[in-house]
C-alpha cells in the first residue's frame, strides 16, 4: 500500500513502540482472514532496532539462539497455535523470560481466534486484531482490482466482507470487470457459500449434531453475535450440559462462535432446507418467549412470498408496547419486506425497516434500505419519509446542505404534523451550516399569524445575521414579522418553531414563552426526541440546568430503549450545558463518552461536536496537543460536511490556548475573522461567545481599539440572558478597555457578578486580569490578594496553564506563590504532572494499553504515547512496573492521582 499508511500499519508501529516499555510480548489473533501473517509483515519492515528473525514450527532452538543476539531484536512467530505442546510450552517460557528480563528483544506471535486458545500461552498479552477501517478496504479494493470499481459496488463489497481482508479479496476477485464497474448485477448475496467456504478453508468442521448450524441460524436471524444457550440447546434437542464443538464458546447463558466468519461460513453452506428445518426448529423451541422472536424464525423457515407471515412479522415488530430493541426490529421488518409481494407495502416496510436501523446506530443500513424503499408505485407519503429519514441520517453524518435539501423534499411531500418535523429538521440543518437565511425561511410560519413588526426592535439587537432591513436597524438583513399569538393546542414543533425564529431574529422577549413551553413538555414526558428538543430550547434560553435535566434524561431514555442513534445526540446537549455552566470538566467526561458513542454509530458529524467540546476543555486545562488534535479533528468533518457551528468552536479553542500560553497576537489573530463584522465572521450562535477572548486578547496585545465596537453587541446579547456567564465577561470586558478611573470599579463589579454562577475558570479570569491591572499600577499587596485567588481557582478548576500566568505574575510583583498542598509535603510526585498526563498515568497503572487508554480518552494512542514518555521522564521512571508502584504508594499515603 505505497503512499498511504492504513491503520493496521499505524496500529503496527504504535504497539513496536509501547513494547519497548511494556514487557516486549504480544500474541496477535483475530479471525481466519484478517491479516495476521500481514500484521507480521507490516512489524518487521518498520522494526529499525535490530534483526528480525521468523522462527516456525520446529525453530525452538533456533530461538534459543535468537535471545543471545546483543542487541534489540524482532522475533516473530506465525501460527503459534500449530506448534505442539511441548514446543509451545518452550516458546512461553521464553515469553516469561522475555517479560521478566532486562533482554531488549520483542516477540510477536499469532494465534488463530476460531478454536480456543492454546492453554501454554493463555497468559501472555493479546493485541486482536479488529475489522479494517473503511478506508483501508476502499485502498484495498483499489490496488487490487483490475478494472475500475462503481462507488456503490465498491460500498457494498465493503458491507459484504465486514472488514475482513481476506473475504474482500476473495468477493473482488470473482466479479467480472462489467460487475465491478456497476454495468451488471452483482451475485445475490455478494458473499455465498461458496466464496465464504473458500475464504475458511479446511477449518469448517463436520456438524452432525447441528449445533454449528442452529447456532448460526439463531444469530442470523437476530444479526447478533451471540444466541441464547438454552433457545439453541433445546432446539437442536442438546444435553445442558452437552459438549461443545471447537468453533462455540459460551458464557453467561449464551453461545457465539469464535469467528464470526465461521459463523457466517458454516450458514450459507448449509443447504436452504437444513437452514430452513435450523430455523423452524428455533421457532418451536422459542414458544413462550417474546412474540417476535419465533415469528422472525417462522419468517426465515418460509420461501418467499409469503404475504400472511410478513404481516404477522411486521405488526409484532411495530408493536409499541413489545420490549424488543430497535436492531431486532428492524431485522424482522426486513425479513417481512423480503416475503412482501405488493411493491408500495415492501416499500413502506423498508421504510420502518430504516428508521429502526437508524435508532440502532447502523446509518449506513439506514440509507441502504431507504434505496429499496424507492418504486415506481411507491406512494407519496413514503417517499417523504424516505425523505425525512434520509434527512436525519445526512444530519448526523453527511453533508448538511444535502440533509436540509432532503428535509424540505419531505416537507412537500407529508401531511402537515409530519411536515412541521421536517421543517424543523431543515432549520437544524441551516443552523449547523450557520446559514440564517436558511434557517428563517424553513421556520416560516405556516399559518397566518398576527404579526408584530420589528423596525423598532432590531434597533436594540446586536449587528448579528438575522434582523431586519428596517431604516433604523444595523444589521443590514430581512427579518419579516413574529407570531405573536399562541399556536393551536400547544403544539410542540410549532412552539419550537417560533421560540427558535425569535431567537434568530433576536427578539428573546418573544423567544422565552414558546420556548419556555418546549423546555417544561419536554421535561415532562419520556420521548427522547422531545426531551432532545427540550434541551435544545433550553440552551437557547441559556437555561443550563434544564438544558443539563433534559439532557441527562434524553440519554437515560435513548438507553432504556436501545436507541444508540439518540445516545450521543443527548451527550452533546449534556456537554454543551455543562460548558455553558463553566463546568468543564464534566463537558469533557461527556464529550470523551460522545465522542465513542458517536463513532460507534457511524455520526462523524455529532463526533466533530464532540471534539470540538474537548478542543475547548483542554484550552482551559492547557494541553495544547490536545486542542490541536481535537481542533483538527472536528475542522476536517467540518470542512466536507460544512459544520459551521463545529468549525467555530474548534477555532475559538485554538485562540484561547494561544491566550492561555501567553500568545494574545496570535490569539487576536484567530479569533478576529470570528467575531468581526464580514464574510468570514463565525457561527451565528457562537460567535457571540468568543467575544469576551478577543477583548482580552487584544487588549493585552495593545490593539483595544479593535475590540470597541464588539464590545457594545455583547453587552446588548448580555441583557438577553441567554449566557449566565456573560453579565460577568461584561464588565470584565468593559473594565479591559476602560481609562484607569473607571476599571478599579468595573473589576470589582465583575467579581460580585460572578458569585451568581458556578465555575472557577471564568472568575479565575476576571481575577487575573485584575490582579494584572494592580500590578502594573504599582498596588501591590492588593495584586498579590488577586493573583493568589486566580491561581488557586485555576488550579481549582485543572487549569495548569493559567495557573503558571497568576504565579508568573505574582514572581513579578516580588511574591513567591504559596506552593500547592502536594508540593509543600515533599509528598505526591504525581502532583507534578498535568491533568492529561495524570489521567494517563492512571489508567496505565490499572493495567490498560496504550490503545485502550486512547478509546477511554478519545484520543490517539500517538498522543497517549507522547504524554506517557513526558510521565517517565517527569517521574524519573524506567517502565510501567515502577509507575504502577509509584501511583500504589502514592494512592496508599493519599496523595493526589
Amino acid at each position: 500500500m505505497t503512499g498511504h499508511t492504513t491503520a493496521r500499519q499505524r496500529l503496527t508501529a504504535e504497539l513496536l513502540d509501547a513494547l519497548r516499555t511494556d514487557g516486549g510480548v504480544r500474541v496477535v489473533t483475530g479471525e481466519p482472514g484478517c491479516g495476521r501473517t500481514t500484521f507480521l509483515d507490516h512489524a518487521a519492515r518498520l522494526f529499525r532496532g535490530g534483526p528480525v528473525r521468523h522462527v516456525r514450527a520446529d525453530g525452538v532452538r533456533e530461538l534459543d539462539e535468537a535471545l543471545r543476539t546483543a542487541g534489540p531484536l524482532l522475533v516473530c512467530v506465525d501460527d503459534a497455535d500449530l506448534w505442539d505442546a511441548p514446543s509451545r510450552a518452550a516458546l512461553a517460557r521464553t515469553a516469561a523470560r522475555i517479560r521478566e528480563t532486562a533482554v531488549r528483544t520483542t516477540l510477536l506471535l499469532t494465534v488463530a481466534n476460531h478454536r480456543p486458545p492454546p492453554p501454554e500461552l493463555a497468559d501472555l498479552p493479546v493485541l486482536r486484531l479488529g475489522p479494517l477501517a473503511l478506508g483501508d478496504a476502499a485502498l484495498l479494493i483499489r490496488e487490487r482490482a483490475d478494472s475500475a470499481v462503481d462507488p456503490a459496488v465498491r460500498e457494498e463489497l465493503i458491507s459484504a466482507a465486514e472488514g475482513n481482508p481476506a473475504l474482500l479479496l476473495a468477493l473482488v476477485r470473482r466479479l467480472s470487470p462489467d460487475q465491478l464497474g456497476g454495468r451488471r448485477a452483482l451475485p445475490r448475496p455478494p458473499a455465498d457459500g461458496e466464496v465464504l467456504a473458500d475464504v475458511a478453508g479446511d477449518r469448517l468442521p463436520g456438524d452432525p449434531r447441528g449445533l454449528l448450524l442452529t447456532t448460526a441460524a439463531a444469530a442470523r436471524a437476530t444479526g447478533e453475535e451471540e444466541a441464547d444457550a438454552a433457545l439453541v440447546l433445546r432446539a437442536a434437542h442438546a444435553a445442558a450440559n452437552a459438549p461443545l464443538p471447537d468453533l462455540l464458546t459460551r458464557g453467561e447463558g449464551r453461545l457465539r462462535f469464535r469467528s464470526a466468519l465461521m459463523a457466517r461460513a458454516v450458514y450459507a453452506t448449509a443447504s436452504s432446507e437444513d437452514r430452513r428445518a435450523a430455523h423452524l426448529a428455533l421457532a418451536e423451541a422459542a414458544t413462550g418467549q417474546e412474540d417476535l422472536l419465533p415469528l422472525l424464525h417462522r419468517a426465515w423457515a418460509v420461501s418467499a412470498p409469503a404475504p400472511t407471515v410478513a404481516a404477522s412479522l411486521a405488526a409484532a415488530a411495530t408493536d409499541p408496547s413489545s420490549p424488543a430493541p430497535p436492531a431486532l426490529r428492524r431485522r424482522a421488518l426486513t425479513r417481512a419486506a423480503d416475503l412482501t409481494p405488493d411493491e408500495a407495502e415492501r416499500a413502506r416496510r423498508h421504510l420502518a425497516a430504516a428508521e429502526q436501523a437508524l435508532l440502532a446506530g447502523h446509518a449506513a443500513d439506514a440509507l441502504r434500505l431507504l434505496d429499496r424503499a424507492r418504486g415506481r408505485s411507491t406512494p407519496a407519503a413514503v417517499r417523504g419519509g424516505a425523505e425525512l429519514l434520509r434527512g436525519a441520517v445526512l444530519l448526523a453524518d453527511g453533508p448538511v446542505e444535502d440533509a436540509r435539501e432532503s428535509f424540505l423534499l419531505a416537507a412537500d411531500l407529508l401531511p402537515p404534523p409530519a411536515a412541521a418535523r421536517a421543517t424543523l429538521g431543515a432549520a437544524d440543518a441551516a443552523w449547523s451550516a450557520g446559514d440564517p437565511t436558511a434557517c428563517l425561511s424553513a421556520l416560516a410560519p405556516t399559518h397566518t399569524p398576527r404579526t408584530l413588526p420589528l423596525a423598532e426592535a432590531c434597533v436594540r439587537v446586536p449587528k448579528q445575521p438575522g434582523s431586519c432591513d428596517a431604516p433604523t436597524c444595523r444589521c443590514g438583513r430581512s427579518c419579516g414579522t413574529l407570531p405573536t399569538n399562541p399556536p393551536p393546542d400547544g403544539d410542540p414543533s410549532s412552539d419550537h418553531r417560533d421560540g427558535m425564529r425569535a431567537v434568530l431574529l433576536a427578539r428573546f422577549d418573544l423567544a422565552a414563552t414558546p420556548l419556555r413551553r418546549v423546555v417544561e413538555n419536554g421535561l415532562h414526558g419520556t420521548d427522547p426526541d422531545h426531551l432532545l428538543r427540550s434541551a435544545a430550547a433550553a440552551l437557547m434560553l441559556g437555561d443550563v440546568t434544564s438544558a443539563r435535566r433534559a439532557g441527562a434524561r434524553a440519554l437515560a431514555a435513548a438507553r432504556t430503549s436501545g436507541s444508540a442513534a439518540l445516545e450521543p445526540r443527548a451527550l452533546e446537549y449534556l456537554a454543551y450545558a455543562e460548558l455553558r455552566a463553566g463546568r468543564h470538566q464534566l463537558a469533557r467526561t461527556h464529550a470523551e463518552e460522545g465522542l465513542r458513542a458517536a463513532e460507534r454509530a457511524g455520526q462523524r458529524n455529532t463526533a466533530a461536536h464532540h471534539h470540538a467540546v474537548l478542543a475547548l476543555a483542554a484550552s482551559i486545562e492547557g494541553e495544547a496537543d490536545l486542542v490541536a488534535e481535537h481542533a483538527e479533528e472536528a475542522l476536517r468533518t467540518a470542512r466536507r460536511h460544512g459544520l459551521a457551528q463545529a468549525a467555530t468552536l474548534a477555532h475559538w479553542a485554538a485562540a484561547r490556548a494561544d491566550l492561555g500560553a501567553g500568545r494574545p497576537r496570535e490569539a487576536a489573530q484567530r479569533l478576529g475573522p470570528l467575531v468581526r463584522p464580514g464574510a468570514r465572521r463565525g457561527h451565528f450562535a457562537v460567535w457571540m461567545l468568543a467575544v469576551p477572548c478577543f477583548v482580552e486578547a487584544a487588549a493585552s496585545a495593545g490593539r483595544p481599539q479593535h475590540a470597541a465596537a464588539l464590545v457594545e453587541d455583547f453587552a446588548l446579547w448580555a441583557a438577553c440572558g441567554a449566557d449566565p456567564q456573560a453579565p460577568s465577561q461584561l464588565l470584565r470586558c468593559r473594565a479591559l478597555l476602560a481609562g484607569p478611573d473607571t476599571a478599579d470599579e468595573l473589576y470589582l463589579s465583575a467579581l460580585d457578578r460572578h458569585d451568581d454562577t458556578v465555575g472557577d475558570f471564568e472568575r479565575a479570569r476576571t481575577e487575573l486580569l485584575y490582579g494584572k491591572w494592580l500590578r502594573r499600577r504599582r498596588r501591590l499587596r492588593e495584586a498579590r490578594t488577586r493573583l493568589e485567588e486566580a491561581r488557586l481557582g485555576f488550579e481549582r478548576c485543572g487549569a495548569p496553564l493559567w495557573a503558571q500566568q497568576a504565579a508568573a505574575e505574582l514572581r513579578a510583583g516580588g511574591a513567591a506563590p504559596n506552593p500547592a498542598p502536594a508540593a509543600s509535603s515533599g509528598a505526591g510526585d504525581l502532583a507534578r504532572l498535568t491533568p492529561q498526563q495524570l489521567r494517563i498515568a492512571r489508567y496505565v497503572a490499572a493495567g490498560a494499553t496504550n490503545r485502550e487508554v486512547a478509546l477511554s480518552l478519545s484520543v490517539s494512542t500517538r498522543t497517549v504515547d507522547y504524554h506517557l514518555r513526558n510521565v517517565f521522564a517527569t517521574l524519573g521512571l524506567r517502565s510501567r512496573v515502577e509507575l504502577v508502584r509509584l501511583v500504589e504508594q502514592e494512592e496508599k499515603t493519599g496523595a493526589r492521582l
